[in-house]
């Protein structure tokens, strides 16, 4: 992704973010989200579909794979925060949790 990244912070994050309901802001650096599953195997098809997602965006969000339970961390690493690449890809990887079988 060869755009310029801007660090949002303050009002801007404030707003911005208010487009991915039930993620939460750590640090204002941070975006986490938990997705509960009914087993492993339900799990572990989502991370494949956000790995596949990501890897489309250029995007890579920190993925930590558990029984019936993914946590999802995403910022940019080269700002040391949230940009709009951020809410972007926890916009799609909502999607992909509702596309769900």
């Amino acid at each position: 992704m060869g755009e310029t990244r801007v660090k949002l912070s303050g009002e801007d994050l404030r707003r911005e973010a208010a487009r991915i309901p039930d993620w939460h802001e750590r640090d204002g650096r941070r975006l986490r989200k938990t997705f509960l599953f009914p087993d492993f195997a339900a799990a572990l098809a989502f991370v494949n579909r956000v790995g596949e997602a990501a890897e489309a965006q250029g995007h890579h969000p920190d993925l930590h794979l558990a029984w019936g339970r993914v946590d999802v961390e995403t910022w940019t690493h080269d700002v040391g925060g949230l940009t709009e690449s951020d809410l972007q890809l926890a916009e799609e990887i909502d999607r992909q949790f509702f596309k769900r079988p």
